[in-house]
């Protein structure tokens, strides 16, 4: 049975089920108690946006708050993973990786290779990515491409909360260190989501609009910007085929070549900072295995290379949106962009 949940509402009620279904499933973080337990129960939030609220009252301590040390406390949960537990860490915002980059490079995307594949560690590291709230240059960063380069981890980038939950429900379950990134713009946005538990398989992207003129590929936010552009060009007679990669490690190039062979252009949209992106290596490949197909120039849609502007007026001139990747689309068909 589905009903119309929240992509927030959906991934607390994935970790809440999976919680239940599995003892060996904890949970570490800051703030993600937020006092519950105390005289204050009733005010705690559950994290910065409050999306672990109301999972100590059910599942106690097997959510932990956290000192304020990314380094500790994701360290522990690596540990953790490789001696039978099954920990979500969470790392308040992707921007914070620094601090603790080493245990999440060196460590956990590398045991099963160095200890010949008998090393699992079924740790799942979730943190809010991408702009849209004014929040800076230090909490708006889109920074996947970063970890979708590390052989050994696998990194997930839902865009609705049905895919959100499936996907932290097959993370939860995986054997190995998974980057799980949330939009925090996404944490609204509404959308059907079966009570029963569910996976999705990663590698495994999603064709949510078929079309014939030209393929559009995109993840996380993107994909509801590519929308917004499919809107756009639809009163023009212009009809896109949107992909949407839901995982960049694995990465489902086969969808997006089979599309850009029906379709003969390609537009890439990335919301992550455009040197060595998501969109240069989804533009790569397919020059590689479908350049004969291509009837036009790839256009690769993505903000400038600046930090994120806290400004909102600049902040919405630097994030990608669906007029931006319509004319890339008009571009490709060789018409003039619309006024």
């Amino acid at each position: 049975m589905s009903r119309q949940l929240t992509m927030k509402l959906a991934l607390n009620e994935a970790i809440d089920q999976e919680m239940s279904r599995d003892p060996t499933v904890i949970m570490m973080g800051e703030d993600i108690i937020g006092g519950a337990g105390a005289s204050g129960e009733r005010d705690a939030w559950g994290g910065v946006l409050g999306l672990s609220k109301g999972l100590y009252a059910k599942h106690g301590d097997r959510l932990m708050d956290t000192p304020l040390s990314e380094a500790a406390y994701i360290g522990a949960a690596i540990g953790a993973a490789t001696c039978g537990l099954r920990p979500i860490a969470e790392l308040m915002f992707i921007d914070f990786m620094g601090v603790c980059f080493d245990q999440i490079l060196n460590q956990a995307a590398k045991f099963r290779y160095m200890f010949g594949g008998k090393a699992e560690t079924p740790v799942v590291i979730r943190a809010m990515v991408g702009g849209g709230f004014s929040a800076a240059a230090q909490h708006s960063q889109m920074l996947t491409p970063m970890f979708a380069h590390v052989p050994g981890l696998k990194v997930v980038c839902p865009s609705n909360p049905y895919d959100a939950k499936g996907l932290l429900v097959q993370a939860i379950r995986d054997n190995d260190p998974v980057i799980f990134c949330e939009h925090k713009s996404l944490y609204g946005v509404k959308g059907d989501v079966p009570e029963e538990l569910y996976t999705l398989p990663f590698g495994q992207a999603n064709v949510v609009r078929e079309g014939k003129d030209a393929t559009i590929v995109a993840y996380g936010m993107m994909v509801q910007r590519s929308m917004d552009a499919a809107k756009l060009l639809e009163k023009e007679g212009i009809e896109v085929e949107i992909i949407d990669l839901r995982t960049l490690s694995p990465l489902d190039i086969d969808t997006v070549l089979n599309s850009v062979e029906k379709t003969g252009r390609l537009v890439v949209v990335d919301e992550a900072s455009p040197r060595c992106n998501i969109a240069t290596d989804i533009s790569a490949q397919v020059c590689q295995h479908m350049f004969g197909a291509l009837k036009a120039g790839i256009r690769m849609v993505s903000p400038p290379h600046t930090p994120v502007p806290f400004s909102n007026v600049l902040e919405k001139l630097y994030l990608p949106g669906g007029k931006q990747i319509a004319d890339a689309v008009r571009k490709t068909l060789g018409k003039v962009e619309a006024v």
